[in-house]
């Protein structure tokens, strides 16, 4: 019976995520970074919940710039939950305990990736910016990143604005 109880305390219990803490040394695009830790290693990081348009889509420089903005140079806490299939490490990245990714979406640069995230903040903050018509919601047909990417390259040319350089 013992045996039973812990079992059972032990699997009530939510797991908790790893901490990674250290520098941000570069932001590849608006929704990876990499991050110096104590010992000198890189991690390059992927932000959990979000979708950030990508490099040539319109708005792909703005959540750059904007992301970049946010967290270059400065300190943060990524609340990992492991890797992805690129090896990257998945995570919640925190500035001065400020929700990073909640961030880019209230700024509307990103989109809540509902694929793999059911936040009901990060909901929330995606529909603030809509609603507001931030960022690329100002956007007749924004075109999210994971539809993006399945578009051929002429595709991708014919859709490219003159908004991708914002």
């Amino acid at each position: 019976m013992f045996r039973c109880t812990m079992l059972f305390i032990a699997l009530s219990v939510p797991a908790f995520a790893a901490a990674l803490e250290g520098k941000v040394v570069a932001v590849l695009d608006g929704d990876t970074i990499e991050v110096l830790d104590g010992s000198k290693k890189l991690h390059r990081v992927r932000f959990d919940g979000i979708d950030a348009p990508e490099r040539g889509q319109p708005f792909g420089n703005r959540a750059k710039s904007t992301l970049s903005d946010l967290v270059f140079g400065k300190n943060v806490r990524v609340d990992t939950e492991g890797p992805d299939k690129y090896d990257r490490t998945i995570g919640r990245v925190h500035v001065d305990g400020r929700d990073v990714g909640l961030a880019m979406l209230e700024a509307g640069v990103a989109w809540h990736y509902t694929k793999y995230d059911q936040s009901n903040e990060y909901a929330a903050g995606e529909k603030s910016a809509r609603d507001a018509r931030r960022g690329l919601w100002a956007d007749r047909s924004p075109v999210p990143p994971w539809e993006w990417r399945k578009l051929s390259k002429a595709e991708r040319d014919k859709r490219r604005t003159p908004q991708s350089t914002r």
